[in-house]
Parts: structure tokens; sequence; C-alpha cells
């Protein structure tokens, strides 16, 4: 089975014991860090007065029995200080976030799979237009209920990689998305897999559909369109605190 398959685990939110949303996600390691990557809005979003106290990710404990799994729960707040880190730019703030799990508190057992910052594209010539992306995630919560794995959506690049689309830090995909897959890796297969046992590069992490305002809901479907950041704002948000950029909630 790829790997990617057990490098994005189903996210779950919950304020106490009530179940608020899921959402999607996907580990990222940096040095002997291992962080959970999703989007900010997974953790709080003011508008819709979203305000989960912990997440609930799930997790393998058997390659070979992909049945065998668990709940692991981890909080958003220490004595009322969010646990996350965000950042943000000339654009305001960027719908990305990371919270840190703390490797010792995982099951012994636990079977997952990691990004790193060699799996990020810089290059951006190495993104052609024609490139098939995908997305792994959750829609509407929706998943192989046996296994606990994620499923594939088909995408493209809807406007130029590289270029920061409406002067924000993201970029447009094309391909079907509903809610459940917001904090998605956004990827493509590694043509000349350097990046160890998860053969894919790392372009961006899907935030959300995008729409028009003034569309004719009657006349006009919908443009198909979906948000993502690009994927570089998580090398600022893994530096240390001291010396990166991003900051806590």
């Amino acid at each position: 089975m790829d790997p990617l398959f057990l490098a994005t685990p189903k996210v779950g939110t919950f304020q106490g014991e009530q179940s608020l949303t899921n959402a999607s996600g996907f580990f990222f390691a940096r040095d002997e860090h291992l962080f959970l990557a999703t989007s900010r809005h997974v953790f709080i979003d003011e508008g819709s007065e979203h305000r989960p106290d912990r997440i609930e990710i799930t997790l393998h404990l058997d390659l070979q029995d992909l049945t065998r799994c668990t709940g692991f729960s981890m909080p958003l707040y220490a004595d009322g200080t969010a646990l996350w880190r965000q950042g943000q730019d000339s654009g305001g703030d960027i719908d990305v976030a990371v919270l840190e799990i703390d490797r010792e508190a995982l099951p012994k057992e636990a079977v997952l799979f990691a990004f790193t910052p060699a799996h990020i594209v810089h290059d951006f010539d190495a993104v052609p237009v024609d490139a098939t992306l995908f997305i792994a995630g959750f829609p509407l919560g929706f998943h192989d209920e046996v296994h606990q794995l994620p499923v594939l959506r088909r995408a493209a690049i809807a406007s130029p990689f590289g270029i920061r689309f409406q002067g924000q830090g993201t970029f447009l995909t094309d391909g079907r998305a509903h809610r459940g897959i917001s904090g998605a890796p956004v990827v493509m297969r590694d043509p000349v897999p350097a990046t160890g046992v998860l053969p894919w590069r790392l372009l961006g992490v899907h935030s959300s559909r995008l729409d028009m305002g003034n569309r004719d809901q009657a006349l006009d479907e919908s443009l198909g369109l979906n948000c993502a950041w690009y994927a570089d704002i998580l090398l600022t948000l893994t530096e240390p605190p001291a010396a990166g950029l991003a900051s806590p909630a």
C-alpha cells in the first residue's frame, strides 16, 4: 500500500466529549519533531464560532492488519494558551496551522509516515501546468471505515504554480472537493523519487472551495475551484519558536 494513506490521518474536533466536525490533516516531521498539519480553521474559526478544545486523530497500529487502529487525542490549549502554531503574511492570517505531537505519548505500535522539508517543492518549474495532483483526505468524513484510510481526489493546477493568487500565498486547483477535506495535503508523484519511503512532492495544503459571490444559483454552476496554501509555510511554522516567525494563536 502506498505510504501516502498512512501519512494523512482523519481529524476530529471536540469540545469536551462533544464531537464537532471532521477534517483532514497530515504528518510533517522536522529534525526530531513531529507535527500534525491542517487548516487553521479546523482549530478555530471565529466566523462560525467553531472553538474546539481538543482534536482526535486516527492512528494505525499494524502495517499488516490495517483494521487495528486507535484514536489519539491532543489538547489545543494549555492554561488558556493555544498550543498550535499559525502564521501571517501581508494578506493576513494564513489558513494553515501545525500542532506538535508528543512522540513519547504515541502508542509504541503506531505506524505512520511523515512529510519532511525535503518533500516541499522549491523549484516551481518542476511543477508543469499539466501536472496531475492528488488531494488525500476525508470529504464529508467519508473514508474506508474498516481500515480507517482516506480517499484520493484527482485535481489539476488551475493557476500558475509559484505565483501568489490574488496576492495571497495560495494557488488554485481544479477538482472535486467537499467539507471535511480542509487541511489535506496537495501532492504530486515524485518523478525521480528522492524523498525516501514517501515518494510524493508536497505542493500545498487544501483550504477551501472557491466560488463567485455573485453567481446566479439557478443559472450558473459552481466554479469547481479550490484554494490551497503553498506548503513552504510549513518551514516557518515548524522552526524553533524563538527563531521562526510563527506565532501561537
